[in-house]
């Protein structure tokens, strides 16, 4: 029979890791970490300690093993695990990044994901996922229309002159539908039938 490696606590590490144990604010996968250390270093072989705490025996035995390794900094970081490699270069990525901000498609008003793919040659999933990183949202664009009056310019100017060169208390009122001046009538007096009807 396979008998574990044991653990020896100092006084501060076994109370660090009774609070942890008992933590109530800490995530669930801390706090049994901690349990299995503490049960380790009271003696328990993995299979005991498997069966308390309901988990895998080779669970248990996981993070005696990395406590050992690392102690307990060791039982707040999962293990790296490895992914799939990245099939995407990061050359292609600044190409749609690129293609999209700073170009059309043809007889179109903007980019779809369907459109970006066949542009350059990757899947609707890619370009949804980089778009998704980089925050693009080509279909939201905002753009400014400037006017085809061949006298916006002169127009432009002229309204701009008169802010830049009125007072603070002369200021230029634009808005539409809209009466800026004061009243030259004084209002009318609420008639005694009107406030005898309510």
């Amino acid at each position: 029979m396979r008998v574990a490696r044991p653990i020896v606590l100092d006084p501060e590490q076994r109370r660090l890791l009774e609070q942890q144990s008992r933590a109530r604010s800490l995530p669930a996968r801390l706090v049994e970490r901690a349990r299995i250390v503490l049960r380790a270093a009271d003696g328990c072989q993995d299979k005991a300690i498997a069966a308390e705490l309901g988990i895998m025996p080779e669970k248990a035995a996981r993070w005696r093993n990395r406590f050992l390794s690392g102690g307990i900094l060791a039982l707040q970081k999962d293990a790296p695990r490895p992914g799939r490699p990245r099939t995407v270069a990061p050359v292609k990525v600044t190409e749609i990044v690129d293609k999209t901000t700073q170009e059309k498609p043809p007889a179109a008003t903007h980019w779809s994901t369907r459109t970006m793919a066949a542009a350059v040659g990757v899947s609707e999933a890619t370009v949804r996922r980089i778009w998704h990183a980089h925050g693009l949202k080509p279909h939201l664009m905002k753009t400014f229309k400037v006017s085809n009056d061949p006298q916006f310019a002169e127009k432009l100017e002229a309204i701009v002159g008169l802010y830049l060169n009125s007072r603070a208390c002369d200021r230029v009122d634009v808005k539409s539908q809209i009466q800026a001046l004061d009243r030259t009538q004084p209002g009318l007096p609420l008639k005694e039938r009107s406030l005898r009807g309510r």
